[in-house]
Order: structure tokens, then sequence, then C-alpha cells
């Protein structure tokens, strides 16, 4: 898993970010070159948090991070998730349940990665 994040409306993104960052006794940082994500560092120790601003309901949606999206988007959907849109490099799907998910390609530390990567098999 890459980033757990809290979708929010784009107009009440302030309100939430400065919520949030309260309510966790984090600060609320802006996301250098991604306007639309609010950084919550340390909330979640081993796990990013973070605020993406959205043109939809407020909802929590995980990022599943790989070296291979293709690959990753086949084996959840075989799982039984939907792949609903894409966005930038970026795959939508909709899990068993209702939930989003998004597969996202490779972005973090590449020891980072090398280190909390899960291998499934074929």
């Amino acid at each position: 898993m890459s980033v757990v994040l809290i979708d929010v409306p784009q107009a009440e993104v302030p309100a939430a970010a400065a919520f949030w960052s309260a309510a966790l006794g984090v600060p609320a940082q802006p996301v250098a070159g991604e306007e639309q994500f609010t950084s919550l560092p340390g909330a979640l120790p081993g796990l990013d948090l973070a605020i993406q601003a959205v043109d939809d309901q407020a909802r929590y949606h995980v990022d599943i991070e790989t070296d291979d999206v293709d690959a990753e988007t086949a084996r959840l959907v075989g799982l039984g998730a939907v792949e609903i849109n894409r966005w930038l490099d970026c795959h939508i799907l909709r899990a068993p349940g209702g939930h989003l998910l998004c597969v996202i390609p490779q972005h973090s530390d590449p020891a980072l990665f090398d280190r909390e990567a899960r291998a499934f098999g074929a």
C-alpha cells in the first residue's frame, strides 16, 4: 500500500486540512507540483496520509503503488474489482463493496519500495 487518501470536495479542502491537522497533531503541507494533495506527514507511522481535492463526494480510498500498473490492475480485477476510469498513469478501480482504489506507478524511494513491496505469483 502506498497512501491512504481522504478525498474531500475542493471547496472544503482548507477546512478538512485544518481539521485533520489539528485532530492528528501533524502539519498540513501542500504537495509541490501536485496541488490537489495536502500531505499530513507523520499522521500514521509507516503509512502516508493525505487530503486530496476532488470534484465528487467525500470518501476514503487506497492507492496501491506498483512497478507494473497493468499487471497489478489485472490481478485486482481478477479478484473482483472493476476498472472504472484512468487518470494520468493511474488506474481507478471499484472494489467489491463499492470502495475506490487506485493502482499507481512506483514513485516512492526505490530502497523503500524494494523493502516494502510484496510480490504475487502469476
